[in-house]
């Protein structure tokens, strides 16, 4: 393998050194695979495994890259989180009630990486239904966080952001709703991104058996350790499919600056319905004095914010219609005239954001209250009680922090911005106005250039 490449090269590099000849697919393949057995018995993040095919397919990039075609990540190896459906694989959602449901065809998503050249070595552990912050499962056990295996790797991406900071992969597909791509890459010192609602097609990311529309909150997103590798998977992944490709193209607004001290930033470092713990609280605060420090226009207060607490109970009574579906009838079911409320009262929301984009470029917030916590076993998710300042909190309120972009179908990015005490990663995401994808992923690798970004666990 040539010198130039390392365990924790970045997927355009190793493009770039496949497009050169300096390295062969089958050689990173094999190298992404042996990383795999060596270290996975303990991690157990990729838990569907096509090494076969996957050589099969770096043997023909190989070949391809010889007649001097091109791609954008022809020849690279990567993972896929389990829900995406991998034609020829199961797809369980981490649930026995799937069985062992073999994907007819490939996820959109899953589509349009393979046809940029990528090489798909497996698929990544969730939790059931997608609908946790730890990634455990009955049919594939627990996924552990590389950095302390005690802890949780994060939710329901955790399989992704596991294999991406060990070393497996340089790229990864995810999805969120609940923060399922930023909690992940905050707990596990990575890079990821929660697009613009409905800017990637989710069709191949739903419960096994069902193919519906896309259903609303709900996005699919690329998972990384650089943010330029971010903006390359947006790149592959995003655009109209289908009918809407017929006449709809992706043009997506350019960043805001080429600098980040000419960014106007705002501040989000408490909310009314969930806590954050000072092991978070202190990194963001340091980020803030850096940013002013370069020149940023930095503010922590505006009357232009949406009333937090109310939209937030506005996220959850959505979210849990979504969640609900499909379910016995509960206090979660609402007639369609209530469920088309909700989505009036999103637009307004959505109009109240878009005033505060006006004002400011982004919004920084963290990802969740505190890093990632020790393993929670108690079934009964109500129950579940996270240490906030050292004081019991409850487990779920921490979702109105991914929830503020999520229910706002806003762009964030989430980044490493430091790390505890304790070593274990502490990430900040980076909100955006709406369709300005590539705005909150450039300041994200303006902030690994000037701050410093993914570190390797330490072992890996």
């Amino acid at each position: 393998m040539a010198d130039t490449l390392s365990t924790y090269s970045s997927a355009r590099d190793m493009a770039a050194d496949l497009a050169a000849r300096q390295v062969s697919s089958v050689e990173l393949v094999n190298a992404a695979i042996a990383r795999i057995e060596k270290f996975d018995g303990a991690l157990n993040a990729v838990v569907v495994r096509d090494f076969d095919r996957a050589l099969a397919a770096a043997r023909a990039a190989d070949a391809r890259l010889a007649r001097g075609e091109k791609a954008p990540l022809l020849g690279v190896p990567i993972t896929v989180k389990e829900a995406h459906n991998v034609e020829g694989l199961p797809t369980t959602w981490g649930s026995p009630a799937f069985g062992q449901w073999i994907a007819p065809e490939d996820s959109v998503g899953v589509a349009r990486l393979k046809a940029a050249g990528a090489v798909i070595l497996g698929k990544t552990n969730v939790p059931p239904f997608l609908a946790d912050w730890q990634s455990t499962n009955p049919i594939y056990g627990r996924t552990v966080n590389p950095w302390d295996n005690s802890r949780s790797p994060g939710g329901s991406s955790g399989g992704s952001a596991a294999a991406l900071a060990a070393g497996y992969v340089p790229l990864e597909f995810g999805s969120d709703i609940g923060g399922s791509i930023r909690i992940p890459s905050a707990f596990c010192g990575t890079y990821g991104h929660k697009p613009t609602f409905d800017l990637i097609p989710p069709r191949g990311h739903a419960p096994p058996g069902t193919d519906g529309d896309g259903v609303p909150l709900n996005v699919v997103g690329p998972m990384a350790r650089t943010a330029g590798d971010l903006g390359l998977g947006l790149s592959v992944l995003a655009g109209p499919a289908g009918d809407m490709a017929r006449g709809y193209r992706l043009d997506l607004p350019a960043p805001r600056h080429a600098n980040l001290a000419d960014y106007r930033v705002l501040i989000i470092d408490r909310h009314p319905l969930a806590g954050l713990d000072e092991a978070v609280a202190g990194p963001l605060r340091k980020l803030a004095t850096d940013l002013d420090d370069l020149g940023c226009e930095v503010s922590f207060e505006t009357d232009l914010l949406p009333d937090l607490a109310a939209a937030h109970g506005l996220y959850m009574r959505l979210l849990n219609s979504v969640m609900s579906r499909g379910a016995p009838p509960s206090d979660q079911a609402i007639s369609a005239h209530a469920f088309m409320d909700l989505l009036d009262a999103q637009v307004a929301v959505r109009r109240q954001w878009a005033a505060l984009f006006e004002r400011f470029d982004v919004v920084l917030a963290p990802v969740f209250g505190l890093p990632a916590f020790p393993h929670e076993d108690n079934p009964d998710n109500r129950a579940r009680i996270l240490a906030v300042n050292g004081q019991p909190a409850p487990y779920f309120a921490q979702i109105a922090w991914p929830g503020m972009a999520t229910f706002a179908n806003l762009p964030a990015t989430a980044a490493p911005m430091g790390r505890t005490a304790e070593g274990l990663p502490v990430g900040v995401q980076i909100i955006g106005g709406h369709l300005e994808d590539r705005n909150t992923i450039a300041f994200a690798g303006l902030m690994e250039r000037e701050f410093g970004g993914f570190q390797a666990p330490p072992g890996y």
